[in-house]
């Protein structure tokens, strides 16, 4: 089986610092913001076959969820050199929070923070694409139905792709379960990463557990309401709609080695063995660095 590795919990001494973007003067935010109406207006602007639109993107639902980055969650990210800046590549993360506002966050980290501002194309379970609104606007920031069709298109594009195994079983875990990794599926995103030859690059995210703490699940009502769990949290529904506001944990981001697999060739993705092994090589290098994670953090909220 090959080795697990952990993700190095510190960027390197050479690894190049990428400064902030200085924000732009007012004259320039008012004279963007009316460009940005007058395209939408008129319909000058694009969506590829995914429906992914990056003037929306860019204009609107990125500079919404900086705020959470920066301020809320105050995200520091690891190991951003290891995610390649060209071509097609497999980003397989850990998944919780009751709310995955954490497929979110590492969005914000490979757009501001790569040096090559990378895009990252999430694959999303059918019930999100089920949600009024959530659907669309998922839609519209990249993310697409998590099948091995959509992503091994994506990949021969040279999209960089997003992929959290867990599922609803890692983002419905109850807190007492926090950062154990639930199963990894059948290995899919291996199959996909085994076809196209691209990198598989494992991520460890620490923080998202605590924003929303379940302590408890409805089962019934969430039948009636035809969602997969409804979480009770200290705050929810006790608090009602002041109960939905995230927690401001602290977040740590940690990018590992890219597993290579083109010296496997396409026909390895029939290989069961091989399959299996894989996954579970990724799945403990993420479990083993959310143990080394979560000695650095100093405190949940610190």
């Amino acid at each position: 089986m090959p080795e697990a590795r952990v993700i190095p919990l510190r960027p390197a001494d050479d690894e190049p610092y990428v400064p902030a973007p200085t924000p732009p003067g007012w004259e320039a935010q008012l004279a963007g913001g009316l460009d940005f109406l007058r395209r939408r207006l008129t319909g000058e602007y694009e969506t590829d076959e995914f429906g992914f639109d990056p003037d929306l993107t860019d204009h609107v639902l990125l500079p919404l969820l900086r705020p959470l980055f920066h301020k809320w969650f105050r995200v520091d990210s690891h190991g951003l050199e290891n995610v390649p800046s060209t071509g097609g590549a497999l980003v397989v993360a850990n998944h919780s929070g009751t709310i995955p506002i954490d497929s979110l966050m590492t969005t914000v980290a490979l757009h501001d923070q790569h040096p090559a501002r990378r895009r990252l194309r999430l694959l999303g379970a059918d019930p999100v694409f089920d949600m009024p609104f959530v659907g669309t606007m998922s839609r519209k920031i990249g993310t697409t139905l998590a099948c091995n069709e959509d992503a091994e298109r994506l990949l021969t594009a040279g999209e960089l792709v997003g992929v959290f195994p867990e599922g609803f079983k890692g983002i419905g875990k109850p807190f007492r379960e926090r950062y154990t990794l639930q199963r990894f599926g059948r290995g899919g995103f291996v199959t996909a990463a085994l076809r196209t030859g691209v990198p598989i690059v494992p991520c460890a995210i620490v923080g998202a557990e605590e924003i929303y703490p379940m302590i408890g699940n409805a089962k019934t009502a969430a039948r009636v309401l035809g969602l997969p769990y409804f979480p009770i949290t200290p705050t929810f529904p006790l608090l009602g709609p002041l109960g939905m506001v995230p927690l401001p944990s602290k977040w740590l981001i940690a990018f590992g080695e890219p597993i290579e697999t083109a010296s496997y060739g396409p026909g390895a993705a029939e290989d069961p063995m091989l399959v299996f092994n894989l996954t579970d090589q990724v799945r403990e290098t993420i479990q083993h660095s959310l143990y080394q994670l979560l000695l650095q953090r100093r405190s949940v909220f610190g």
